[in-house]
């Protein structure tokens, strides 16, 4: 199928939460999901691995998850010149699940996390319901950008959670910001765990830099083929645990306490990894295309930064209440800032479909 020809009818028949959750005349561009088919050699390597053996896998029980760490390093070394350690990865089975081990073992109640704001919804929620307060790093407007304004003081913070590139706003990280960060944990002694999910959704000549490629020994790298890969449901991330801070910490926990991957979960991953690339390559032409759409077609008076990275449109409205106006009078499900932790009158809106539907939602918003 050609992934730019998707019709609304025919995303309709998704049954996912993203459009079985919009009304029946409602286009959905909210949850982080895309309507891409599934990429060839994942459903051939699911399907291989269902008609072959379900049973236990051959990996060795204090390697759950193989051959992940071998393939996860790979691809880094190859994409981004970073080379982990295969040793220091961990497969979870989803990121926040990671993160909340990383926090569960790396922090304290009461005890704040630095994070940019806004920032991803999850985390923010993760934050609230392991009461590990968030210290904010506001993201301000820079002329067609975003820059980040650190705190003189950490508040006491021993982690820094670093999402790059940053969900809402698509913005991609420097180098030059990011040795600035680095900079920053060094004097305050802080661990980072720095998600990267959306790395390989990266737009040219913007250049996604693992965090753990500027402090090995202070990172912690999250990532998952997911995002990239169009497969939320599938349920499997991966954790390189550079800090040995944070290995000694995990070591204090059962080591099946936050649980295995399942053999589907590793097949399909391993299989986006390494086969999939062609795919992911089509994926973006489309998604640079859109992004580029959006800043065309966008109502006067909307503003737009057009993200260097991601799936993802971050747009102040300047209309009160925009998610519920828009759902109502456009028919158009987006998410709302505060979500985020802005106002009301900011959307994130999911450009991650075909130029049809786009189309579709652009002509309905422009009401």
């Amino acid at each position: 199928m050609d992934l730019d020809q998707l019709t609304v009818e025919q995303a309709r028949k998704r049954d996912g939460t993203k459009w079985t959750l919009a009304g029946p005349d409602v286009i959905p561009a909210w949850v982080a999901d895309m309507d891409f088919p599934v990429a060839g050699p994942i459903r051939d390597a699911v399907m291989h691995r269902v008609t072959t053996d379900l049973g236990y896998p051959d990996w060795p029980w204090e390697q759950p998850g193989l051959p992940l760490p071998e393939t996860f390093a790979d691809r880094m070394a190859t994409r981004y010149g970073f080379h982990p350690d295969p040793a220091h990865v961990r497969v979870f089975t989803d990121l926040n699940q990671s993160l909340q081990a990383l926090l569960d073992v790396l922090t304290e109640p009461g005890q704040g996390v630095l994070v940019h704001t806004p920032t991803y919804n999850a985390f923010l929620m993760t934050l609230e319901a392991m009461d590990r307060p968030p210290i904010p790093i506001p993201l301000v407007p820079d002329g067609e950008t975003w820059r980040a304004e650190l705190p003189a003081d950490p508040g006491g913070a021993r982690v820094l959670l670093l999402v790059n590139p940053h969900n809402p706003t698509g913005r991609c990280f420097t180098r030059t910001e990011l040795e600035e960060l680095a900079g920053y944990a060094d004097r305050h002694d802080l661990t980072v765990i720095s998600d990267e999910i959306h790395a390989d959704l990266t737009f040219a000549p913007n250049e996604h830099i693992p965090f753990g490629l500027l402090r090995p020994d202070r990172t912690v790298t999250l990532t998952s083929a997911s995002k990239a890969f169009n497969m939320g449901g599938v349920h499997c991330a991966i954790a390189h645990i550079g800090s040995a801070r944070a290995r000694a910490a995990l070591a204090t926990r059962p080591p099946n306490l936050y649980g295995n991957p399942s053999v589907l979960a590793v097949a399909a991953t391993d299989a986006a990894w390494r086969q999939c690339d062609a795919w992911l390559d089509e994926v973006v032409t489309l998604l640079d295309r859109n992004r580029k759409t959006l800043a065309q077609r966008l109502p006067a008076g909307w503003t737009y930064r057009v993200p260097e990275a991601t799936y993802l449109a971050w747009i102040d409205t300047g209309i009160p209440d925009a998610t519920t106006v828009l759902e109502r009078e456009a028919r158009v499900k987006v998410a709302p800032g505060t979500l985020y932790g802005a106002p009301d009158t900011w959307i994130r809106l999911n450009f991650g479909t075909s130029s049809l539907i786009l189309d579709e939602i652009l002509d309905r918003i422009r009401m």
